[in-house]
């Protein structure tokens, strides 16, 4: 497997036009890099990662097989 499942959910998967795809691992060594390789505009100071279901930061290393989620801010009054 030398790929990373990325998925999106809420206001992303909106932006996004779809809720998962796949990302070549080649050259990728953090989240950051994921949404650098799926995203031409910069990460939302406020998103919230995963990495394989625990919460990460941008600096999380990656590797073929992970699975990277980026979930918008959550608000709530």
């Amino acid at each position: 497997m030398s790929s990373i499942t990325v998925r999106y959910f809420a206001s992303l998967r909106e932006q996004f036009g779809r809720s998962q795809e796949q990302v070549q691992v080649a050259g990728v060594n953090s989240v950051a890099e994921v949404w650098r390789r799926v995203s031409p505009e910069p990460m939302p100071v406020n998103t919230l990662i995963a990495v394989n279901q625990e919460y990460a930061g941008p600096d999380f290393p990656v590797k073929a097989g992970d699975e990277v989620a980026f979930f918008p801010p959550v608000t709530g009054g």
